[in-house]
């Protein structure tokens, strides 16, 4: 692992490590740098400030975990992946829900959301003539019911779990996707 992934990876730890005991407009970078044991300078090299760091585990630590769940075989399995990771980095993702940095949460579900519905579209789609704006209105409704669910989920205070939660959503999305399909098909976007 390079030199730059390792400290990314520390500045992560620490900000997540923070943010168990501080709201995240609480915490500065000099916390961070003095968490981790490294200087301003060094946090400034490799993130514009606390936001772009937390977009940053965002991205690396869930988005690329879900990447072999985008067909409709498995795509119960990377929802449930989801809610897993925010269950696992509650004080993190609660923490993020409820500051400045939300809009961070809202983009990453939306992209693992967005991927694992679009690969299960593209799949159901093919043979059909659905036009590709047409398949992405269909992913882009269930992408924003699903992130919608969750920061409900989120701000219920997790209770219900996951495998109820996803067993809930897989009865009522059974077939839906390639009725959306077939309602779609031949329809000149």
């Amino acid at each position: 692992m390079s030199n730059s992934l390792l400290t990314k990876n520390a500045l992560a730890r620490s900000l997540k490590d923070l943010m168990e005991e501080l709201p995240l407009n609480k915490i500065s970078v000099r916390h961070l740098v003095e968490d981790c044991g490294v200087n301003r300078q060094t946090f400034y090299y490799h993130f514009q400030d606390i936001y772009d760091l937390l977009g940053w585990i965002y991205r690396t630590e869930a988005v690329e975990s879900i990447a072999q769940y985008r067909s409709y075989s498995t795509w119960t399995d990377g929802f449930y992946r989801i809610f897993c990771y925010i269950g696992n980095n509650k004080a993190f993702c609660s923490n993020t829900l409820d500051s400045l940095g939300r809009r961070h949460l809202d983009a990453y579900l939306y992209e693992v959301t967005n991927d694992l519905v679009m690969g299960v579209i593209n799949e159901l789609a093919a043979g059909l003539d659905v036009g590709t704006p047409d398949k992405q209105f269909i992913a882009n409704f269930y992408t924003l019911a699903f992130t919608g669910l969750v920061i409900q989920w989120m701000q219920d205070g997790m209770k219900e779990p996951p495998e109820q939660m996803i067993g809930k959503l897989s009865v009522l999305i059974e077939g839906n996707f390639l009725k959306a399909l077939h309602k779609y098909e031949n329809i000149v976007s």
